[in-house]
């Protein structure tokens, strides 16, 4: 399912050296903080700016994290990323980390978010403004009501 996806959203990581570990490789519990960058900067990118997360904003409610390949100090990566199913109050989102020159997947990550009335300290439903903007920016997402 995931392996038919079309991204409309990538961005290159930046690998610092104390990203590695003693066995030359990105450590694995650096990988979400790679998500974490794309994920911001996607929602950024579709809202075109910063969102007000006082009053309302995304949290993560799932993710799922799947290792394939290390990543080594020599190498070029960038996420990909993509919201593929919009509900009323949930999204789905899929991301990878890719070799940028040969394509090679190095991790993915599913993930699960929440829209959130922090004042109420509630889910709430996807404003219809974030939901348009979604949807014009993803052509193919899956609808579920």
């Amino acid at each position: 399912m995931t392996d038919n996806f079309q991204f409309f959203h990538q961005i290159p990581v930046q690998i610092r050296f104390n990203d590695f570990d003693l066995l030359k490789h990105v450590n694995n519990s650096v990988y979400q903080n790679y998500f974490d960058l794309a994920r911001s900067d996607y929602i950024e990118q579709i809202f075109q700016k910063k969102i007000q997360w006082q009053t309302k904003g995304l949290v993560l409610a799932k993710v799922t994290l799947e290792f394939i390949r290390p990543i080594f100090i020599d190498e070029e990566v960038e996420v990909l990323t993509k919201i593929y199913t919009l509900g009323n109050k949930s999204l789905k989102m899929f991301q990878k980390i890719i070799h940028k020159k040969s394509n090679e997947v190095k991790a993915t990550c599913d993930s699960v978010m929440v829209a959130y009335n922090d004042s109420a300290d509630k889910p709430c439903p996807i404003p219809n403004k974030w939901r348009q903007k979604i949807i014009q920016f993803e052509k193919d997402i899956d609808f579920k009501q």
